[in-house]
């Protein structure tokens, strides 16, 4: 699938860079370092919030691919790539996954071709749209998904981009075109646990970076999942999203915490199913 590559302006801090930087991906400059630090120094709690995400999408994917037996996601603001991509966790369960990944990032598109690699019996596919333009993405997908079979939406940390009341909207339209069967794997930052760090980031972000994005609620947030069968846990900070061992976090000697409680972050998430 032929793209144009665009220009890339490597003196101009970019979001999608920044989140690579804070995932430990290369593909960024000196300037979204320094954002990116900057944006750290006002919340600490960034960088585990990025790496949060990235382990929520892996054991959502492993679950959707290997106990749900979806073969289809389409992946809306997949940012970057880095490691774990939708395509690869889902294709190492089951190779004849196909997967569409959408971003209207330029940045992204530069580095579209590390998302077109798949397995033989599966595909990939790359569209250019932005989350705001559903028909696009439902018009573009279908070269690749059959709708008339399950589809897992994947919309992590891409909905805070839209910060009004629009975005309800756009999610019922994209889910609305999808069977029953369907499932959407969906997170977005909240203010829960360091309220004062998130307002901050959140400022710091919106100055510096060229793509906006506000905080909801968990109340806000479970407003996406109306009307799905929300599984359990439910929404909940995605640390805590079944959690495998290996992602435990160890106990301070002087806190009674059990050493398998996951540690929580101001980014929640949850799974549900279209009836």
């Amino acid at each position: 699938m032929p793209h144009d590559v665009p220009l890339i302006n490597s003196s101009v801090p970019h979001s999608a860079r920044i989140w690579n930087y804070w995932l430990g991906g290369k593909d960024c400059y000196e300037i979204d370092c320094e954002v990116g630090d900057q944006i750290r120094e006002v919340n600490p709690e960034i960088v585990q919030i990025a790496r949060a995400q990235r382990a929520f999408l892996k054991r959502t994917v492993t679950y959707l691919a290997a106990e749900v037996g979806i073969r289809q996601f389409l992946d809306v603001g997949t940012g970057l790539p880095t490691f774990d991509n939708t395509h690869e966790v889902a294709q190492r369960i089951t190779p004849e996954a196909r997967i569409v990944y959408v971003d209207h990032d330029p940045i992204v598109l530069a580095h579209a071709t590390a998302l077109l690699t798949s397995t033989p019996e599966g595909a990939t596919d790359y569209i250019d749209a932005d989350l705001r333009d559903p028909a696009a993405i439902l018009e573009g997908a279908a070269r690749t998904l059959d709708f008339e079979q399950p589809v897992a939406l994947m919309l992590l940390g891409i909905a805070a981009h839209v910060p009004d009341d629009s975005v309800y909207g756009i999610v019922e339209r994209l889910l609305d075109a999808l069977p029953s069967g369907s499932h959407l794997v969906f997170c977005d930052s909240t203010e829960v646990f360091h309220p004062e760090a998130m307002r901050a980031m959140v400022e710091q972000w919106n100055q510096a970076s060229d793509n906006p994005r506000t905080n909801r609620s968990p109340d806000q947030l479970a407003r996406f999942f109306g009307g799905l069968e929300l599984l359990d846990p439910g929404l909940v900070s995605v640390a805590q999203w079944r959690p495998g061992p290996s992602e435990a976090v160890a106990a301070e000697e002087d806190e009674p915490q059990a050493p398998d409680e996951p540690q929580e972050v101001d980014s929640f998430g949850g799974v549900a199913r279209k009836a």
